[in-house]
């Protein structure tokens, strides 16, 4: 698979002393540039309101973006499979076979 259509980016996370170089497709780097500004507002939030250690609080703020991260897949299925079951209801009344 080429590369041709992707860019190179460098995101910085917290204080770490590397920034990630990432390849991407160019679609996509909004969202990659607000994933970082969302971890290093957090941060900076988190750093200020519990001090510590960087790497302890961007522990939390990894876990927070886990925690919501699972939140919203486990939101998404019970929609999908609502609209699942919905679906197969539809098909009986209107006597579609699938």
């Amino acid at each position: 698979m080429a590369d041709n259509n992707k860019v190179k980016i460098w995101i910085q996370l917290a204080d770490a002393s590397n920034p990630i170089a990432l390849s991407i497709a160019p679609d996509e780097e909004e969202n990659y540039r607000k994933a970082e500004e969302l971890v290093n507002t957090l941060w900076k939030k988190w750093m200020t309101r519990f001090g510590g250690e960087s790497a302890d609080v961007l522990g939390r703020v990894a876990f927070q973006f886990a925690r919501l991260y699972l939140e919203a897949y486990g939101e998404n299925r019970e929609v999908n499979e609502f609209l699942t079951d919905l679906d197969k209801k539809l098909d009986a009344l209107l006597g579609s076979e699938d």
